[in-house]
């Protein structure tokens, strides 16, 4: 997806590899109607890169940055180094750890750069953290949640139970 101004929430990644996990974040704020860009940014292998992204986030018109990495993780803790967005780090399962190492690499950070942090794989659940952050200013974010939350209500409630119960 293109950089613009226009844009209210950066999605990164580490690795192209992690797009399949990224995807319902942006499928997310499509759904919410937020605009978003996804771009691939490393903490290790392009450094300078996405210290840029980070630094340059806000004057480009950014308010909330969801960051997804694995294994180290430090994707969402360098990004929140260089600005004083909210950053939402989703750690991904991959390596024999299946996602604890990034979990924990992403939850703890230092004082003064905060992380908020969501489960592994959670980046659904990164995206709706950003739009209830953006909520706070913007009343139609806040209703479609509202719309969205109210939904998943109602089709718990039609649900029919298991057979055999």
């Amino acid at each position: 997806m293109k950089v613009n101004k226009k844009n209210e929430v950066g999605i990164l990644m580490g690795s192209p590899h992690d797009a399949e996990v990224m995807r319902p974040a942006s499928e997310t704020l499509d759904r919410l109607g937020i605009s978003h860009e996804l771009l691939v940014r490393s903490a290790h292998r392009c450094p300078e890169e996405t210290a840029d992204y980070a630094r340059s986030a806000r004057e480009r018109g950014l308010k909330v940055i969801i960051a997804g990495a694995g294994m180290a993780a430090h994707l969402a803790g360098a990004v929140a180094a260089h600005t004083t967005l909210p950053v939402i780090g989703v750690p991904i399962a991959s390596g024999a750890m299946g996602g604890q190492d990034a979990l924990l690499a992403t939850v703890q950070m230092p004082s003064g750069t905060p992380v908020a942090t969501v489960s592994i794989n959670g980046a659904q659940n990164a995206a709706y953290l950003a739009a209830q952050i953006l909520a706070l200013c913007d009343e139609k974010i806040a209703r479609r949640l509202v719309e969205q939350k109210e939904e998943r209500r109602r089709k718990v409630l039609e649900e029919p139970a298991p057979v055999g119960f």
